[in-house]
């Protein structure tokens, strides 16, 4: 089973990847504090959808069953799970402990 840590570097690592993909003037600094969405955002919403399919998929792989992020759930919340990187990391805590 992960943990919170486990998560936060999976998420850390995703937004890794994308700012390695953007050119210098683009660069964020990542962050359990970096956010993902809304007007503070570091990221486009290109790239946002890049490191949900990453995260998706690498916990997927750990957990050994498939995850899905972006479900009505998600999206029907009063603060989206999208916000940052802890409220990302929360949702994801959250589903694996709901999780059989």
């Amino acid at each position: 089973m992960l943990n919170r840590a486990d998560i936060l570097q999976i998420i850390l690592r995703a937004l890794d990847t994308v700012n390695d993909e953007m050119g210098p003037d683009d660069k964020f600094e990542v962050s359990p504090t970096t956010a993902l969405f809304g007007a503070d955002a570091a990221l486009d919403s290109l790239s946002l959808v890049s490191v949900i399919v990453d995260v998706e998929g690498d916990v997927s792989s750990a957990i050994g069953r498939a995850i899905s992020l972006t479900d009505d759930r998600a999206m029907s919340r009063a603060v989206s799970p999208f916000t940052d990187v802890q409220a990302l990391t929360d949702y994801i805590v959250e589903l694996l402990a709901e999780a059989p």
